[in-house]
């Protein structure tokens, strides 16, 4: 089983979500491959990208490679990985742009998904994610979290059904019932 750990958090010191994911480590075992989005920041999709994307493989120039050569390793992390643990706070409301440039680079048509006639199909499934979210008031699936329901979208739509959201929602108003909530939905967790 290998596990992969993505962690988006602008902060280090001090970052809920980081520490969530190592109460989860701790629980179901440490991570293979870490990648830390704030430490090594991804690029922007550009209209190179874009285009090399859109060109057959076979038919790509060098330079379109190597405009697709970022993009390629994180899949191959993705696709190597069997559990992804993705480190998610809620900035305004949404994910941190460190998280959208990791998913614009990784939910690639012929690559995450393909469309077919019956629509768009995943091509990453029987993996497990286990989203560690943390706010200072935007609990999961309230009516203004659109951090969940997009990550649950967007995975799916790549083949990923089984996400699971470990929540911290409400720590700029009491950070330790926030901890408590989260190490609650931890020990749930199987190992």
């Amino acid at each position: 089983m290998t596990t992969l750990r993505i962690d988006s958090s602008a902060r280090h010191d001090g970052s809920v979500t980081r520490q969530i994911l190592d109460r989860v480590e701790a629980r179901i075992g440490a991570a293979d491959v870490r990648r830390d989005l704030a430490e090594t920041p991804l690029p922007q999709v550009t209209g190179t990208w874009t285009a090399a994307n859109f060109t057959p493989k076979d038919q790509r120039t060098p330079e379109q490679h190597e405009a697709l050569r970022q993009s390629d390793a994180l899949i191959a992390e993705l696709r190597a990985a069997d559990t992804i643990l993705i480190g998610a706070p809620v900035y305004n409301f949404a994910v941190a742009a460190s998280l959208k440039a990791w998913i614009d680079l990784v939910a690639r048509a012929g690559e995450t998904f393909r469309y077919t006639e019956n629509g768009p199909e995943g091509l990453l499934g029987d993996k497990r994610v286990i989203v560690a979210v943390a706010s200072g008031g935007t609990p999961v699936g309230s009516d203004y979290d659109f951090l969940s329901g997009y990550l649950r979208f967007i995975l799916g739509f790549m083949g990923i059904r089984d996400v699971t959201f470990v929540d911290a929602a409400g720590g700029a108003v009491n950070p330790d019932a926030a901890f408590e909530k989260a190490d609650r939905e931890i020990e749930a967790l199987a190992a």
